[in-house]
């Protein structure tokens, strides 16, 4: 069966235009990249979507691991080539696709991808640890949130919008857990333009991890958004665009 019904699609900009497309990561949606679309969209086709089982694609009734979420990323390029832009968790999608499917891949950014998987990586970071105690779905994705807007913040929020966001418990631990001890991609196998991006204010993890990808991959270079941290989409969407955006749109040959 065919996903691309169970998953919301949004699509701006000149229709003939190169395409591109923006990934979010987890507990996000496509309103995440709002701004960064507005910015983009009066030269490019920008295509956002919510991930399986994020958003208005809540939905779909899984599996949630990284390499469903990119079989259905490539069914939503439905055979177009396109700049692919991966936030966070999004980061992996567009690796993988980028592996799997690379003519359909110009090129392709990543921001502050978990590298779970890594020996390096932290093992008291929350990717690693995230569900390990047994916790009820819910219950992860609220402590997640929390963790990433503050409690005062997530209890203002209204009740329907914290339930809506709970439910995305089981699509968190699906993709956290199938990235945990196997790599979605491999570092040798992404043969397009790559630009790896983070922020001068990301956790230590975030920052040096960010250096061994661009590292391990023969074509790409690291990028450094001074001031930003994790969520540099939405707090610097100028710095964003043009720092990492456009850089990789350019690589793409456009």
């Amino acid at each position: 069966m065919s996903v691309a019904p169970l998953i919301a699609v949004e699509e701006s900009g000149p229709e003939q235009a190169p395409l591109v497309v923006l990934v979010h990561g987890s507990m996000d949606r496509m309103a995440g990249f709002a701004k960064i679309a507005r910015r983009l969209e009066e030269h490019y086709r920008v295509l956002r979507y919510d991930r399986r089982g994020y958003g208005a694609s809540v939905e779909h009734p899984g599996p949630f691991t990284i390499n469903d979420h990119a079989d259905d990323l490539v069914e939503i390029l439905a055979g177009r080539s396109a700049v692919l832009i991966g936030h966070s968790m999004g980061g992996n999608v567009v690796l993988r696709v980028a592996q799997s499917h690379p003519q359909l891949v110009r090129s392709l950014a990543v921001y502050e991808t978990p590298l779970t998987w890594t020996p390096e990586w932290p093992r008291n970071s929350t990717s690693r640890t995230i569900g390990n105690d047994g916790q009820d779905p819910g219950d992860v994705a609220e402590a997640f949130m929390q963790g990433m807007i503050g409690r005062q913040r997530w209890e203002r929020l209204p009740e329907a919008t914290r339930a809506a966001r709970r439910a995305e418990g089981r699509v968190l631990l699906g993709e956290m857990s199938s990235v945990r001890e196997v790599a979605p991609w491999q570092a040798t196998a992404i043969t397009v333009p790559v630009v790896v991006g983070r922020g001068s204010e990301a956790r230590p993890h975030h920052f040096e991890g960010m250096e061994r990808l661009a590292a391990s991959i023969e074509a790409a270079e690291l990028v450094t958004l001074e001031g930003c941290h994790h969520v540099a989409h939405t707090a610097a969407p100028d710095q964003f665009t043009d720092e990492l955006i456009r850089r990789t749109i350019q690589r793409a040959g456009w």
